[in-house]
């Protein structure tokens, strides 16, 4: 959710500093990231994703969206300065072992941000991707914009970068839920609190960037999860809870989460919650 679903692992003191990171990554892998595949899968159809793309994915987590670009014959490269725990497990997904020497100096994955990517030996990337979700926690757009501008003088002039955002809160059945987080968050400390996400929350960001908009689109991403335990632990993994569990403690965060998902649960334990989700295709100067 986060998305990303959403700005990940902020730095906080009391009970989130006691959280096990490398767990919560791996929800995030294992559990909630999938929930974006058709995101993904509608972004790189769009923009016809294949052998000629030279594409830079910006926060890009464990890395299941380089590796749905990969596979169509993409050239990766996967920056992440948040969170090592998901970007060494992009690494798992990527680079293992067993795959050819020439698929793997396809790819490239960077502990840093964008001007870290830099190399005057490679091309110009001709797309920039910023797949997790903004528009939840208050200030998560001006880090991305920050983001998108070191991006830009990497790519390719009218090169395509991709935006993605939550769509309407009335038609993401998710949001009833992450109102918890609002509820729980010290009050004082509004930063990296929920917010709903606003109609040109993408525009303005690419405007900022000095980006020009050019297209957008929405795709249905419903969340599904096996059981109760499997929702909390993947809404937890996006990082939109932290603010909640540093402002009280991460039971009773569990607790009223489960709660809300209660009336999302089916009679066979499965939870799903519809969502919409949308994304901007803007072009670099």
């Amino acid at each position: 959710m986060t998305p990303t679903l959403v700005r990940q692992h902020l730095p906080h003191a009391g009970p989130e500093s006691r959280v096990d990171r490398g767990a919560r990554a791996r929800d995030w892998s294992e559990i909630q990231e999938r929930m974006l595949v058709p995101l993904y899968e509608a972004v790189h159809e769009r923009l016809d994703v294949g052998p000629a793309t030279r594409l830079l994915g910006l926060g890009c987590g464990s890395g299941l969206s380089l590796l749905m670009a990969a596979s169509r014959g993409a050239a990766v490269t996967g920056v992440e300065s948040r969170c090592p725990e998901r970007l060494a497990l992009a690494r798992e997904r990527l680079l293992p072992e067993s795959w050819g020497t020439r698929t793997r100096a396809a790819t490239r994955l960077v502990d840093g941000g964008p001007a870290d990517a830099a190399d005057a030996e490679t091309p110009p990337y001709n797309l920039v991707t910023a797949f997790e979700p903004i528009g939840c926690l208050a200030g998560d757009s001006e880090g991305l914009s920050e983001l998108l501008t070191a991006a830009a003088p990497l790519a390719e002039r009218g090169a395509p970068v991709v935006l993605a955002g939550w769509g309407p809160p009335e038609r993401c059945d998710t949001s009833s839920v992450l109102r918890v987080a609002t509820k729980l968050a010290d009050p004082m400390r509004p930063s990296g609190g929920w917010r709903p996400a606003q109609r040109d929350d993408l525009e303005e960001v690419a405007q900022r960037a000095g980006l020009r908009p050019d297209g957008s689109g929405r795709v249905s991403c419903p969340f599904g999860y096996a059981d109760l335990d499997s929702a909390v632990r993947g809404l937890l993994s996006t990082g939109l809870f932290d603010a909640a569990i540093a402002a009280t403690d991460q039971e009773q965060v569990d607790k009223e989460l489960a709660e809300a998902l209660h009336p999302h649960q089916r009679p066979d334990g499965t939870v799903w919650m519809p969502n919409v989700f949308r994304y901007l295709v803007a072009r670099t100067p």
